[in-house]
């Protein structure tokens, strides 16, 4: 288990509360709700008709591997944000055929949570931790139309209110954001999101769909030749296994994949960077953050701006 970081914002040496969010190093979650996915929900809607008739004839197959290789997290968000995660992977959708107007999280399935509970919990647990901020990345959006695009926004204002931090604002700092009782950036994936300042627009996620750490690092190495995005951006520690893979190794999981190529990723992160610089990162997200170290050793980069503000 990562040890507690629960306060770690607050916690950090005022020489960094002037330095904008987007030059930190913040860890993230990847799929961050896959932790209470429902074995017996329906598959989502964009999987192919193929696999729904694989689906369908073997059924008592293919559920326990899709819940293998579709669970990326096995602590709840309350969990997470008490170990550090700052930034949250969100992929919200509507059930086919679902006429309650819920909405649940998804990774090939559903959840058993629906959206609004979940952040509910989220505002809960910053009304006792007012100096941390969260980047909330709501995208997929399957199944909802405009009409459950504009209550479920409305449901967030209420939800979040007056911790929601307007677009509109230039440069964001944890001094400027304590200033002003801001403690959620809520990125919205959708042209919806262009109508109301308080949500921001899709953040750039560096996803290197691959399945060793040695094709994930060259991934992102690549990416950061090119130069960092302005503003914020995530660099994806997570693997991905096809489905062929899936099939040739029955007995292993997201799980085992990861932890066995995790020592290949931590050396990586290591010598990574935060701050304004082309080749700098900034959110970082992985699978299986309680179980492994990644919130310690991203929050612990953030002592590399210290030690740069120190040459200057």
């Amino acid at each position: 288990m990562d040890q507690n970081h629960q306060d770690w914002m607050s916690a950090l040496p005022e020489q960094l509360w002037d330095v904008p969010l987007s030059d930190m190093a913040i860890p993230g979650s990847h799929d961050a709700m896959s932790y209470c996915l429902d074995i017996n929900s329906p598959l989502v809607r964009s999987e192919s008709d193929c696999f729904r008739l694989l689906d369908g004839l073997f059924y008592c197959f293919t559920r326990p591997a899709i819940f293998r290789w579709s669970t990326t997290q096995d602590k709840s968000i309350e969990e997470q944000l008490s170990m550090g995660i700052r930034y949250f992977d969100l992929r919200v959708a509507r059930k086919p055929n679902d006429s309650s107007g819920d909405l649940y999280f998804t990774h090939v399935i559903y959840t058993h949570l629906t959206v609004l509970e979940t952040l509910s919990s989220v505002a809960a647990w910053l009304d006792s931790h007012q100096k941390e901020v969260v980047i909330l990345a709501c995208s997929h959006f399957e199944g909802i139309s405009d009409r459950l695009h504009q209550a479920f926004i409305l449901s967030l204002k209420m939800l979040f209110g007056s911790k929601l931090c307007p677009h509109e604002e230039p440069v964001l700092t944890l001094r400027s954001l304590w200033a002003s009782g801001y403690q959620v950036v809520l990125s919205y994936d959708s042209q919806t999101a262009v109508r109301h300042q308080e949500l921001w627009p899709a953040i750039p996620y560096w996803w290197a769909n691959q399945r060793t750490a040695q094709g994930v690092i060259s991934y992102l190495d690549w990416n950061k030749d090119l130069g960092r995005p302005e503003g914020f951006f995530v660099s994806g520690l997570n693997l991905t296994a096809d489905r062929s893979y899936i099939t040739k190794n029955p007995k292993q999981s997201l799980r085992t994949l990861t932890f066995s190529n995790w020592e290949c990723l931590r050396k990586w992160l290591e010598e990574q960077r935060p701050g304004s610089d082309p080749n700098s990162l900034n959110i970082i997200a992985g699978d299986f953050v309680g179980p492994l170290p990644l919130c310690s050793l991203v929050i612990a980069l953030n002592q590399k701006l210290l030690r740069k503000n120190a040459v200057r």
